[in-house]
């Protein structure tokens, strides 16, 4: 897990797939000077336990829009140096293969992002979520639903994903399979409308492109 920092305060959430490749939303792109912070639940700042990398160059598709509605919202982030990887720093697996998302499957979705009672958190959190069959979905989002993304939480659910944890993973059997995209007008509340993460499956080839030795399930 990665905290994608502007100027030392945390963006948005990310997570490393390869000692030096942190993959994120693509709105969380906040131009120069953007850091990620690994190796630690705590990104306080002062933190020594906290790995904090600059980034060295930043890669979306071409078929991103501005707004996460637009789909294709994903972005590689290469880091300045290879990072060692130990027990507090690892990288997690994405799908090797394109293929459909089931419902019902439960997974987990973390970040340092807005709850009921702060704005943000400094100490990770994390919640259990459900997929949803993409049907329903579309239904509650009234047939805007991007291409290449997946639903999970926010609907019929007392969790969700909140602003800040934008870029972070959807992880499924020990493996991402979605990155925190957008939610209903910034409501955190819940029932909602479903939380949508875009597809990592559905960009693999685009990956393959910038990241070597890529570690796939």
């Amino acid at each position: 897990m990665a905290s994608v920092q502007k100027d030392g305060k945390h963006k948005c959430g990310g997570f490393l797939i390869s000692p030096d490749f942190v993959l994120t939303a693509a709105h969380c792109d906040n131009g120069k000077n953007m850091n990620v912070v690994l190796g630690s639940h705590d990104i306080q700042k002062g933190n020594r336990n906290a790995l904090r990398i600059p980034v060295m160059k930043i890669i979306k598709p071409k078929a991103y829009k501005k707004t996460p509605g637009g789909g294709s919202d994903i972005m590689l982030l290469k880091l300045s140096k290879k990072i060692k990887l130990s027990k507090n720093v690892k990288t997690i697996t994405i799908p090797e293969k394109d293929g459909p998302i089931g419902s019902d499957i439960k997974c987990t979705v973390a970040g340092w992002g807005k709850t009921e009672k702060q704005p943000h958190v400094t100490d990770l959190r994390f919640v259990h979520v459900s997929t949803i069959n993409r049907g329903i979905c579309q239904k509650q989002w009234k047939g805007s639903l991007p291409d290449n993304t997946i639903c999970a939480g926010g609907y019929e659910a007392k969790y969700g994903a909140c602003q800040g944890d934008s870029g972070g993973p959807l992880v499924c059997s020990e493996q991402a399979v979605g990155i925190v995209s957008f939610n209903y007008e910034g409501n955190c509340s819940y029932p909602n409308r479903p939380n949508v993460y875009t597809q990592i499956s559905k960009f693999v080839p685009w990956i393959k492109k910038y990241v070597k030795n890529l570690p796939l399930s």
